[in-house]
This record gives C-alpha cells, sequence and structure tokens, in this order.
C-alpha cells in the first residue's frame, strides 16, 4: 500500500471508529429512555440490565452505521480540503478517484461485513432481546410489579392491575398492602381484591405464576339482568384469609432465556428462513383467500356453476307427438323472471319471512367478510413485512456504499472539517435518509407501494445525489452553483433588449 493510501485509510478509521463510539453511545441512551419502562423502579440485576444493552447493541447498526460512515467520509475529505492537503493532491496530478481508491475498497468490504452483521448477529441478537424482556416476569415476577403505582400484570387469562406499598424479602417476593383490579374478557374493572399482604410464588420449570394473599377482601360489582335490579348497583363482598390466584404466563414466556426458542418476527430471520417463509407465506394466503371466496360463493348463490346437460331433457327430443302431455311438462319454461316476480307470487306472510331471511343472510355474510378481512389484512401484512426485511438486508449493506460516495465529494466541496458544520450536514442528510426509509417501509407494510421499493426508496434517493456530488467534486465546483442560472437570466434580457 502506497503511502498516501495508508495516511488516507489512517485517518478515515480514525474518524470512522471515533464517530462510531460516539453514535453507539447516544443511540444506547436513546434506547434505554425507549425502554426505561421495563428496567426502571423493576429491581433487576445488574447482570440482567448488562444483558439488555449487550443484546440492544447489534440491533442499533442499521442506524447508527449508515450515519458513521456519512459522518466519517464529510469528516476527513473536509479536513484534507481545509487543510490543503486535497490541493496539494491535485497539484501532483492525483484526482479525487483515486485518493478514494482506498477508501473504496474499505467501504465495499464494509458492505459485504455489515450485510453478515445484518444477516446473522442481528436477529439473534433481537431474538435474545425479546427472550429478556418477555421472561422478565418468569426469572423475577415481582419486576413487572412497580411500588406505589398500578402495574399490568397480563397472561393468558383475564388480565389485572396490581398496586403494592413494598416489596421486600428474597426477589422482592413478599408484597404488603395489595390492591387488585380484575379486569373481564372486555377490560371492565368490575371486581377489587384488597389484601394486607401477598407472595409470589414462582418457578423457572412452570409458566404459572401463583399470587397468594392473606388477610383481605373481596368485592364484586353484580350484573343482574333485570333494568330493575342494575338501578340498586348491587354488589357482593367476602372476606378470606387466604385466596390463591394462578396467573398464567405461557404466552409472555415463550422462550428460554439461553436457549433458542421459535422465532417470531421477520427481525429474528437471515435471509434463508426469509426466503422460505416469504414462500410458504405467500402460497398459504393464497390458500385462505381461496377457500374463503369458494365459502362465501357458496352461500350467496349468485354466481352458480355451470350445470352439465341433463341426458333427459336431450332424450326429450326423440319423445313421440302422441304423448303430448310429458312433452309439455318437459318443455314448460320458468314463468318468474325478477325477484319482484318472485315476490309477488308468494303470499304476505311468506313473503316478509322471505325478505327477513335474505337480510340476515346478506348481515352474516357482510360480518363475515369483514372479520376475514381484519385477518387477512394482518396475514398480508406480515406477508410484506418479511419481504422487506429480507430487501433491508441488502440495502443496508449498498446504503454504506452510496452514502461514503455523499459524504467524502460534500466534504472536499464544504472544505470543512471538526464537528461543527460537518456534523449539522451529516445529521440532516441522515435524517433525510433515515425518514423516508421510515415512511416507505409503512407504507409498504400497509401495501400501498411495493415492498422492494420500500425498502430500497432512500438508496436509490441517494444514489443520484452522490453521482451529482462526485461530479462537481472531480470538476472543483460548489455546493449548489446559480452562476449558470444568472448568465441565462442575463442572457435573455440582452436577446429582448
Amino acid at each position: 500500500m502506497k503511502i498516501l493510501d495508508r495516511y488516507i485509510l489512517s485517518r478515515f478509521l480514525y474518524n470512522f471508529f471515533s464517530a462510531f463510539f460516539i453514535l453507539i453511545v447516544i443511540f444506547i441512551f436513546q434506547g434505554i429512555w425507549l425502554f426505561i419502562d421495563d428496567l426502571a423502579g423493576k429491581g433487576l440485576g445488574i447482570v440482567i440490565i448488562g444483558k439488555f444493552i449487550f443484546y440492544f447493541i447489534p440491533t442499533l447498526v442499521d442506524k447508527v452505521l449508515p450515519l458513521t460512515v456519512l459522518l466519517s467520509s464529510i469528516l476527513t475529505f473536509g479536513t484534507f480540503a481545509e487543510n490543503y492537503e486535497f490541493a496539494a493532491m491535485k497539484a501532483s496530478g492525483i484526482s479525487l478517484q483515486r485518493g478514494m481508491r482506498s477508501l473504496i475498497i474499505y467501504v465495499i468490504f464494509l458492505g459485504g461485513v455489515t450485510f453478515f452483521f445484518a444477516n446473522n448477529v442481528i436477529p439473534k441478537s433481537e431474538q435474545k432481546m425479546f427472550n429478556l424482556r418477555r421472561n422478565i416476569a418468569k426469572v423475577k415476577p415481582a419486576a413487572a410489579i412497580t411500588e406505589g403505582v398500578f402495574s399490568d400484570f397480563e397472561g393468558t387469562g383475564e388480565g389485572m392491575n396490581i398496586k403494592v406499598d413494598k416489596k421486600y424479602g428474597e426477589q422482592d417476593r413478599f408484597l404488603d398492602n395489595v390492591i387488585i383490579h380484575k379486569k373481564t374478557s372486555q377490560s371492565v374493572n368490575n371486581t377489587v381484591i384488597k389484601a394486607k399482604s401477598g407472595e409470589l410464588i414462582s418457578s423457572e420449570d412452570s409458566d404459572i405464576i401463583q399470587l397468594v394473599l392473606k388477610d383481605g377482601n373481596y368485592y364484586e360489582e353484580l350484573k343482574p339482568k333485570s333494568t330493575k335490579e342494575k338501578r340498586k348497583h348491587p354488589f357482593a363482598k367476602s372476606k378470606f384469609e387466604t385466596y390463591t390466584i394462578n396467573i398464567d404466563i405461557s404466552e409472555l414466556n415463550n422462550q428460554d432465556l439461553e436457549e433458542d426458542g421459535n422465532i417470531t418476527t421477520d427481525k429474528m430471520k437471515n435471509v434463508g428462513r426469509l426466503i422460505k417463509d416469504i414462500d410458504s407465506l405467500g402460497k398459504n394466503n393464497l390458500e385462505k383467500v381461496e377457500a374463503f371466496s369458494k365459502n362465501i360463493t357458496n352461500r350467496m348463490g349468485a354466481f352458480p356453476v355451470a350445470v352439465k346437460k341433463d341426458s333427459l331433457k336431450e332424450a326429450s327430443a326423440d319423445i313421440p307427438p302422441s304423448n303430448r302431455l310429458l312433452q309439455g311438462k318437459l318443455k314448460k319454461r320458468d314463468t318468474i323472471m325478477s325477484v319482484d316476480d318472485l315476490l309477488a307470487s308468494l303470499p304476505e306472510w311468506q313473503r316478509t319471512q322471505v325478505v327477513k331471511n335474505a337480510k340476515n343472510s346478506v348481515s352474516g355474510i357482510k360480518n363475515s367478510v369483514v372479520a376475514k378481512k381484519e385477518e387477512l389484512q394482518k396475514r398480508f401484512k406480515f406477508y410484506r413485512s418479511h419481504i422487506l426485511s429480507l430487501h433491508k438486508k441488502y440495502a443496508l449493506a449498498f446504503s454504506c456504499i452510496i452514502l461514503f460516495f455523499v459524504g467524502a465529494p460534500l466534504g472536499a466541496i464544504i472544505r470543512k472539517g471538526g464537528l461543527g458544520l460537518p456534523m449539522v450536514v451529516a445529521i440532516m442528510l441522515f435524517l433525510t435518509y433515515y425518514f423516508i426509509g421510515v415512511f416507505a417501509s409503512n407504507y409498504a407494510k400497509e401495501g400501498n407501494i411495493n415492498e422492494i421499493w420500500g425498502a430500497w426508496l432512500p438508496t436509490l434517493i441517494m444514489l443520484p445525489l452522490g453521482i451529482s456530488l462526485t461530479r462537481r467534486a472531480t470538476a472543483d465546483k460548489g455546493l449548489i452553483g446559480f452562476g449558470h442560472i444568472f448568465d441565462g437570466i442575463k442572457n435573455l434580457f440582452k436577446k429582448e433588449r
């Protein structure tokens, strides 16, 4: 490697790793702020919090790495231009493309590493973090309860809100002054339980947590059927010495902390698994649509299937003319030509019954279609999210290369180093890139645009910008050239005169 290439690469790597470390720390604190409800006030040990942060760091790569490449390239070439090192290169006959050669090779290598990271490390990290968050209640059930406020404590059955004044003892399993609001299937709190003390009993081998309450009262609001009784607002009250509530958390804790369980989301899958699931999900969705369409068609009867010709009717042509009665019956046609004719031919009581049955049938079909539509929308959204996640893994690798070709010539044009103007420009460009990606992804998940466009749109928008900036930096032009516009306006006025 030549001295110049080694010098440029060393300066770029210094800025790259410095920016990466600073940005990763910033995004870690931002992520902790998002998950503060899962961590703060739960009495979690430092080991569990450390695991959470360790699993959370790889998930930030898709945000931190593109910004790092953009910022480090602007800083490197901005410093070269500010210190006239870039001018010295050009005076020696070294072009911008020649100066970028070693960095281009490094960025291409970085793109390959990024794809490997997105395909192997990030899915496992997402899975580990998912396991950790979902299993806090199993490892330490009291962590789901915060002192002094009502905490949601829901499993697969009826949910509840729990408030305790104090937690103490081993793993904070003993509770003082417990108040519980139990929810019905309609999420209505009509049951209140108060106890002076309580204890949480759990086992890592079981999906059942026992909440044992002692010395308390049970209040339940009754729902009588008659309106007269409802006006009295009746309720039931009972006193207990010991009351045990079994809480099923099997849905929340379907995976183990240290073992790979069932992969549930698209972010936890690599390319091979995504391709396989996309194929199976697509076929399954089509089968669901076809089966439902056939069911609705049969229920409606509006699109009858073509019936095979009746051999008896075909044989009627061979009936001798003497048998006119049989021939007349076979050739008799239906006199009912419309729905009005059908209703007119029926007595009034039967007509009312037919109309009522028709309305009920249409209402039932409509409800079925609406319910199935919501289900299919969720299925297709899940399917589209898999396609989007697959292409995002490739787009992330290419975005590092494209953003380098945006940042390097941009730094040479603005001719500023340090963390002032380059940082502002880099953040503005990255926010543009990031928000375009967010909007495109949301539109793609809803089916408004193609999933491939949703993954590649921000990268494709930055591609012409990178080409334009590289051409302008090579030709020693400014960031925005208005000279040709002013010259055109002047020439226009000269012609008019």
